[in-house]
């Protein structure tokens, strides 16, 4: 037994330690791997490690979720003018191998390479002593270990674009290793989902699978369709941006398959958009995690650990009657101004989406909502007024990170539809997001008459990257999609564009009003506004309280509008790999794309 609880020790602990350290841990007989892995209780246990790096502190919880996906035409940090000071560089493509942030041994490269190597323990032990045979409790686990390690994988490729390769347990000839090309990462993982997607039930159907915090089927192959689409699109490559070479990573091999994976998840019935919008934010952040709903699986983070609300939420100048999670949370990044204004005023997502309030310092532990400037919207996915506990610890909200919703599985049916049958095949599935954003007494204009325009696949192609970005604003989905699209900097630019119109109130948004009023509700403490809704113009200093100039180029200046990017987002579309990772590689990693 205690042979056991040290072989489960060293799989809890991974490659956090130093590479020579980790050499001179204690050897695991393959009896140990035997025992563990054929034995279903041990070998879940074994599993669930490789999800202990995501709440590790300089990993996904403080590190990679906080700031990867800024800045965008759907969300940029909302310090990004203060670069460089080593936290904007990350959002504004001005990151350098040393940046502060990130260059520690302890970081997020390091914590996803540990949950890599706890998954490759686990598959190779499963697979020799598991017999993991679908319907089994072993089958499963072993599906679970293919999906964790694709997800490393795919925030890996996102965030570095190619990294080394690493699909078996680390040895001493493969201590050191280059980067590989990210088609041989991506081929990989294509062929890994699919076999996981045999192991592992459909949500609901096993108890396994009825809380979205373990992998169920309808992700596998979402996520196994999010993955091929960005294996054949456009991305930076060391000799330019392009899309693979690989004739194993074409449209014409792959689309068809993604598919089959997207209509497969929604002819099973198994998960569904939410009624309402709101709904879906509002079980994520009141820690609702049954499956069959929209999540189809969510990051899980408990109680004391997690800062999705800590970084993203609403701002709270203080601990007040929603939380004690301490002064000046939320409120990092937000949505650019313009976005709320290119919103359609009756769309649902809007006020859901973009917040122009905070909550101010609070007096006798209650706080009111106060209007922000222009210059500093905020995400209203994420709300501590929504939750459902009291957060009381300084550092964390224990949140899940929601990862991927059913919402997605539409978006990417729409997009590879249009592609192989047109845009007459792929409306249905974008007529189903429009329907939810839109009340139903508006569905004749918004939905129908809408539809109706999108008669070629270029127009089809365009309403749904427009759709993307409202559907997913602040949910940090929107980076990668711009780059496999090969439209990152052209939507950078539109959005300053758009800002600079907005902010002289020229062109399409010419009818913004200048002038907003507020007041405070009977509860005292929500805001009532008049004058954020185009065509609000009438003089109503007699109903409200207080007014304000709000639009105006005071409001935001050309140094808040530039700092979007600092340099050119398609010749930096990736982070570096950080110093530290550098120094200890042996010289078989190297930067290229400039850094």
């Amino acid at each position: 037994m205690k042979r056991i609880l040290l072989i489960l020790t060293i799989l809890m602990t991974g490659v956090m330690m130093s590479c020579e350290d980790f050499l001179e841990a204690p050897t695991k007989s393959s009896l140990d791997e035997m025992v563990i892995f054929s034995t279903p209780d041990l070998a879940k246990g074994a599993v669930d490690g490789i999800k202990v790096p995501f709440a590790e502190t300089n990993s996904y919880r403080g590190r990679f979720l906080p700031w990867y996906g800024m800045n965008t035409d759907a969300e940029w940090y909302n310090n990004s003018q203060s670069y460089p000071d080593g936290s904007a560089d990350l959002a504004v493509y001005g990151a350098q191998p040393n940046n502060p942030q990130m260059n520690t041994t302890n970081n997020a490269w390091a914590q996803m390479y540990s949950g890599i190597e706890r998954a490759n323990i686990c598959i190779r032990g499963l697979r020799a002593y598991g017999n993991p045979q679908p319907g089994t409790e072993l089958g499963y686990l072993l599906g679970e270990a293919l999906t964790l390690r694709a997800v490393y994988y795919a925030d890996l490729l996102r965030a570095w674009g190619d990294v080394p390769a690493r699909f078996e347990p680390i040895s001493t000839e493969s201590l050191y290793l280059p980067k590989s090309d990210r088609d041989v990462i991506y081929k990989q993982l294509i062929a890994d989902l699919e076999e996981a997607a045999t192991l592992v039930p459909w949500p609901n159907e096993t108890s396994a699978t009825s809380s979205v915090e373990r992998v169920n089927k309808a992700f596998v192959k979402g996520l196994r369709a999010r993955l091929i689409l960005n294996a054949t699109g456009y991305s930076q490559r060391p000799d330019g941006i392009r899309k693979s070479n690989d004739p194993d990573l074409t449209v014409e091999k792959l689309y068809p398959v993604a598919l089959k994976d997207l209509t497969d998840v929604i002819n099973s019935g198994t998960a569904r958009l939410e009624p309402m919008f709101e709904t879906v934010f509002k079980k994520n952040v009141q820690d609702n995690i049954a499956a069959g709903g929209e999540t189809l699986w969510e990051i899980p983070f408990s109680d004391g650990r997690g800062r999705m609300l800590f970084v993203f939420a609403v701002r709270h100048n203080t601990n007040n009657q929603h939380h004690a999670n301490g002064n000046n949370r939320g409120g990092a990044a937000g949505p650019p101004p313009n976005l709320f204004y290119d919103f359609d005023v009756k769309d649902t997502r809007r006020d859901v989406s973009c917040v122009p309030y905070r909550y101010g310092n609070a007096i006798n532990g209650f706080a009111r909502q106060e209007l922000v400037g222009l210059n500093t919207w905020y995400f209203g996915k994420y709300r501590y007024e929504w939750m459902s506990r009291f957060v009381t610890s300084t550092n964390d909200d224990g949140v899940n990170k929601l990862y991927m919703r059913y919402a997605e599985i539409l978006m990417m049916a729409a997009e590879i539809t249009n592609e192989l049958q047109g845009p007459s095949a792929a409306a249905p599935y974008l007529r189903l997001i429009r329907q939810r954003a839109f009340p139903s007494s508006e569905w004749p204009v918004k939905v129908d008459a809408y539809m109706s325009t999108l008669t070629t696949k270029e127009s089809m192609f365009n309403a749904i990257v427009e759709e993307h970005k409202f559907e997913f604003s602040g949910e940090m989905l929107r980076k990668e999609a711009l780059i496999r699209w090969n439209l990152l900097k052209n939507k950078l630019d539109e959005t300053k564009t758009r800002m600079y119109a907005l902010r002289d109130r020229t062109g399409a948004y010419s009818d913004v009003p200048e002038v907003v009023y507020y007041r405070y509700a009977a509860d005292n403490e929500t805001l009532q506004f008049y004058g954020l809704n185009r065509g609000e113009t009438e003089n109503k200093s007699q109903e409200y309280e207080t007014s304000v100039v709000y639009v105006a180029p005071n409001r935001l200046t050309d140094v808040k509008i530039e700092s979007i990017y600092a340099r050119n987002p398609d010749s930096y579309q990736y982070w570096p790999i950080w110093q530290v990772f550098l120094d200890a590689s042996n010289g078989q990693l190297v930067n290229d794309y400039g850094y």
